[in-house]
């Protein structure tokens, strides 16, 4: 299976041209690549997708046990409170109140009261979580260098250092066009 299908010469030439009855100011090259990012990344989250659910996590539980296992290594083996979980995840409370609470009925979590602030717990993995998420976590290692063999090192270093820029301009231009309030608008150019 191929990540980015080959289009033919003549396709790509049809494209760039309907791109640029869209917006003649624009680069089709951009679109192209635009679209190219697109699959590759579609691809990739689905590949990870089905692989997270092989192993019996959603993406939401999958990262939040990481970031509790990358804890555990960091030398905390007093666990995280909800709020910072919340924080690092760059979600909600209750969203993770309800993760919290679906991994601890798997049992591949625990809260444990907080030795600072007995009026607060914290949430800490248990062994068969920490063997369910080092499994997984092997697993996943192992497909990422798969899909990354294709780069030399020095191709890797660029590409990189390419997303970084790539991602410093969508980041900015987010900025630009995000109200203070939240939310998305468009605007006039």
């Amino acid at each position: 299976m191929t990540i980015i299908q080959d289009i033919d010469p003549q396709r790509v030439e049809q494209l760039k041209a309907f791109a640029e009855s869209l917006y003649s100011k624009g680069d089709p090259g951009a679109t192209r690549l635009m679209d190219q990012l697109r699959q590759v990344s579609h691809q990739m989250y689905r590949l990870g997708e089905a692989s997270l659910n092989e192993a019996g996590f959603s993406y939401a539980q999958y990262r939040v046990l990481m970031s509790l296992l990358f804890d555990e290594w960091l030398g905390n083996s007093d666990g995280m409170n909800p709020s910072a979980i919340s924080a690092q995840q760059g979600t909600g409370r209750n969203t993770v109140s309800a993760l919290i609470r679906s991994l601890e009925d798997d049992g591949l979590i625990e809260r444990r009261l907080d030795d600072n602030d007995r009026r607060r717990f914290n949430i800490a993995l248990t062994d068969a979580g920490r063997q369910r998420v080092r499994q997984h976590a092997n697993s996943h290692m192992q497909f990422v260098d798969h899909i990354f063999a294709a780069f030399s090192a020095e191709e890797m270093e660029t590409l990189g250092g390419l997303l970084q820029k790539l991602n410093h301009c969508a980041q900015s231009y987010k900025e630009q066009k995000t109200p203070p309030h939240g939310g998305f608008h468009a605007t006039s150019q």
